[in-house]
């Protein structure tokens, strides 16, 4: 099943930037909004068309600006409003457009709401967040949590607040209580403020875990924590009994009047949800981010994210072969290898080592990019930008790293090493350390102290060099975003993966087809990709009269072998 028909926001490659890590133009080591106005040329260039900006708000920065303290007022570190518009601005002029980061399944507990919901049971704000009594109490007084969640960032999904005695629900940290959906009046504070950005300009939004908004309200115990899991709960308020509902309200009162993008991160869900959320004919968001294929190197020892386990392939393939078959002709996929809150692909599903790191990172962009949906490049990405190893955990800055260090290490249970190899391997601070522009002292992000330390590597990996080098992988990116305006069958052709699309059996090699619909019938795109640093022999069929090598990341082409990390794609036409 197929559809045909090119919507306007599936056309663009997005391009996301971490502000804090991008530019700095001040020379106070964070990066800023004036930065990223410096590098436009520099995007336009790559052929980006569509900007997602994580969180620029005001914040107290416990989550790096996802704690939001005022959603109308710009983090001071990163400039003013005045130098918002301004980059807005200037974006235009060169033809790209802003997406901002929507963090609304909870705010900062500095924001003047929840200052004020906790003043007083009787506050017109304490019903803007969830508040409940304490399951009892222990013969010591301490109050009992209303269940057994556990949050991302902390031992207890609750926290007590004694002032008023009752627990706030905080998925997150202690300084991001979750914002209430079931009260109407939360709804219509975030619809106004989501407007307030659209009338300004923007171009939609990204939704931070937008399907945990509707949460059961019995708050049942999570059977995991139960039986000794000491992962989060975040499958317990995944996709609620009225997120659909929810988010159905924001397309008819909000989105729905603007032209806009919109992709919900949504963690805990399955390919069947996602019809539900992008669904051409649903009427909520446009694409989603699914974690599936982030998840096929987790800890075999329970562990969750924390492993430096090696990812099967076909493990790999399943995955994405189903999210592309499932939606296809129905709902959109977005397409990433890489994000703020995810090791460097090159280093976790290529080869980081000087011998082959442009080769596998150009190798794993071939792959993605000719999928059908929407490719998402992570600053530095088009670098193939590195992993990061630091030998002491307090060279980290994340918050979340920090927590799973008390969490493993402080209590006995992982040795230090081997922590700060998992670390090193799955830690989010590898996608945040800054942005390697040049060889110059401080990789040119910063004339002052970086926030957080560079990598190391930044002498041999940078812009400056990569716009030197005509083989470089930015001008391999460059040439798939060029390709996505030149052939339609990368948007709109169907998906046919050559394997076993339930239980691939090639460990080596990712091949597909794209095959064309509507104008495009009689194309075919042939993909192949060899995930492996020795030499293969494959071979395909033909499908059509007239072959042409449409892209490769060797020079020439030598038919049935593929070449270490070798990517190629031939366009049939019958």
């Amino acid at each position: 099943m197929s559809d045909s028909t090119i919507r306007p926001f599936q056309a663009p490659v997005v391009y996301q930037i971490y502000p804090r890590s991008f530019q700095d133009s001040n020379g106070d080591g964070i990066g800023d909004l004036p930065g990223i106005t410096s590098r436009l040329d520099y995007l336009h260039k790559l052929g980006v068309e569509v900007i997602w900006l994580s969180p620029i708000y005001e914040s107290p920065n416990d989550d790096n600006g996802y704690d939001i303290s005022n959603y109308r007022k710009i983090m001071p570190e990163f400039g003013t409003m005045e130098d918002f518009d301004e980059l807005l601005e200037q974006a235009k002029k060169r033809g790209i457009r802003i997406v901002m980061d929507l963090v609304v399944n909870h705010t900062s507990d500095e924001h003047e709401w929840f200052i004020e919901a906790k003043s007083s049971r009787d506050s017109q704000y304490r019903d803007y967040y969830v508040w409940k009594d304490p399951a009892g109490f222990k013969d010591d007084g301490t109050p009992i949590p209303p269940n057994n969640w556990i949050s991302a960032f902390s031992p207890s999904a609750w926290e007590w607040e004694p002032a008023t005695e009752q627990f706030y629900l905080h998925l997150f940290s202690t300084k991001q209580p979750d914002l209430n959906w079931e009260n109407p009046t939360v709804r219509e504070e975030v619809y106004d403020l989501m407007r307030f950005w659209l009338d300004k300009g923007v171009a939609g939004f990204r939704m931070d875990v937008i399907n945990l908004i509707s949460k059961d309200q019995t708050f049942p115990d999570d059977p995991a924590v139960a039986a000794g899991s000491k992962e989060n709960s975040l499958v317990m308020a995944a996709n609620g009994p009225r997120v659909h509902e929810f988010l159905a309200e924001m397309n008819q009162k909000v989105l729905s009047h603007y032209e806009v993008l919109t992709v919900g991160e949504t963690p805990c869900v399955t390919a069947e949800d996602g019809l539900l959320y992008a669904g051409f004919d649903r009427g909520e968001l446009q694409m989603i981010f699914q974690f599936e294929h982030m998840d096929v190197d987790a800890s075999p020892d329970g562990f969750g994210k924390w492993s430096d386990t090696r990812f099967d392939l076909k493990d790999l393939k399943r995955v994405l072969a189903k999210w592309q078959n499932d939606l296809g002709g129905r709902a959109w996929n977005s397409l990433y290898w890489n994000n703020h809150d995810q090791p460097r692909a090159v280093s976790r599903f290529g080869n980081d080592s000087p011998q082959w790191r442009v080769l596998s990172a150009k190798m794993l962009a071939t792959t993605l990019h000719f999928m059908q949906g929407t490719p998402y490049v992570y600053q530095g990405e088009e670098l193939g930008m590195t992993n990061v190893y630091f030998d002491s955990v307090d060279r980290y800055q994340d918050l979340e790293i920090h927590d799973t260090w008390a969490k493993y290490v402080e209590s006995g249970i992982i040795e230090p090493e081997q922590m700060l190899s998992f670390i090193s391997a799955s830690g989010r601070d590898n996608a945040r350390t800054p942005m390697q522009w040049s060889a110059e002292e401080n990789a040119g992000f910063t004339t002052g102290s970086p926030w957080l330390e560079l990598n190391p590597r930044y002498a041999e990996i940078n812009a400056e060099e990569a716009l030197a080098d005509k083989n470089s992988v930015f001008y391999f990116y460059q040439r798939l975003l060029q390709l996505r305006r030149q052939e339609p069958v990368m948007i709109t052709g169907t998906f046919e993966l050559l394997d076993d699309v339930a239980a691939p059996s090639d460990s080596e090699v990712f091949a597909y087809l794209r095959h064309g619909v509507g104008e495009q019938e009689g194309q075919t795109l042939l993909v192949m990709a060899n995930f492996t640093d020795q030499p293969l022999q494959r071979s395909f069929e033909t499908y059509g009269s007239e072959r042409s090598l449409l892209i490769s990341n060797y020079s020439d082409d030598t038919e049935e072998t593929l070449r270490p990390y070798e990517a190629k794609v031939y366009k049939f036409r019958k």
